[in-house]
């Protein structure tokens, strides 16, 4: 297998779920919250920094605040913001650890930074806004209202991130190889679909031979 799987997903859409789901019945590793610790072994960054600029648009403000931090790292001009250094380990590292062999990769611009990658294949898992609702309400204890201010701020954060850094839109259909609702064939369906996905690309069915009408 040689498949890289990427998962770009709306809040609350179960994206994620499915990504751990497709690579343990691929067995293949999955990738969240480890490209941080990755990313901060390998740039010297503070894992604490990488978890505040996690998906995060830029911020002047913050950046004003933290950019004093750059002048105790090595390799760091005046001119590299803190974001700057912290996405482009995360970029960095998404490009090594694809680099390792097959795997699913979680959000963090992730379909961008392989876009080069002949074995990448990106998905986008949505839902509506109802079944979000539900399904964060139910998972953090909140009120559907709370939960759906949540669902929406998440997604807005999630949204200028992938935008400023990729100059693409997120969960647009153009962005992606695949945009899947996780509601119409439910979680375990679209984890089945995702795997009917990356076996036909890992060994794709020829296309019958059309004939020629000017032959007959």
């Amino acid at each position: 297998m040689k498949t890289i799987i990427t998962i770009g997903r709306q809040f609350g859409s179960g994206g994620k779920e499915v990504g751990i789901r497709v690579a343990k019945e691929l067995g293949i590793p999955f990738y969240d919250k480890e490209i941080l610790q990755e990313a901060a072994k390998k740039s010297g960054l503070c894992e604490k920094i990488l978890e505040n600029f996690d998906e995060r648009p830029k911020s002047l403000l913050y950046s004003i605040a933290m950019d004093s931090y750059m002048f105790a790292l090595p390799g760091t001009g005046a001119g590299d913001s803190l974001e700057q250094q912290v996405y482009l380990a995360t970029f960095n590292t998404i490009r090594h650890l694809a680099g390792q062999g097959p795997c699913v990769i979680i959000g963090r611009c992730a379909d961008y930074a392989l876009a080069d990658n002949p074995n990448h294949l990106s998905i986008f898992v949505h839902a509506p806004m109802e079944d979000r609702i539900r399904r964060v309400a139910k998972r953090q204890n909140l009120t559907p209202d709370k939960a759906k201010t949540l669902i929406n701020k998440t997604d807005k954060r999630r949204a200028s991130y992938y935008e400023y850094y990729s100059s693409q839109r997120w969960g647009a259909v153009d962005s992606y190889d695949f945009c899947l609702n996780s509601s119409y064939l439910g979680l375990s369906g679209t984890v089945e679909l995702v795997r009917s996905l990356v076996e036909h690309r890992e060994h794709p069915i020829p296309s019958p031979t059309e004939e020629d009408p000017t032959e007959k």
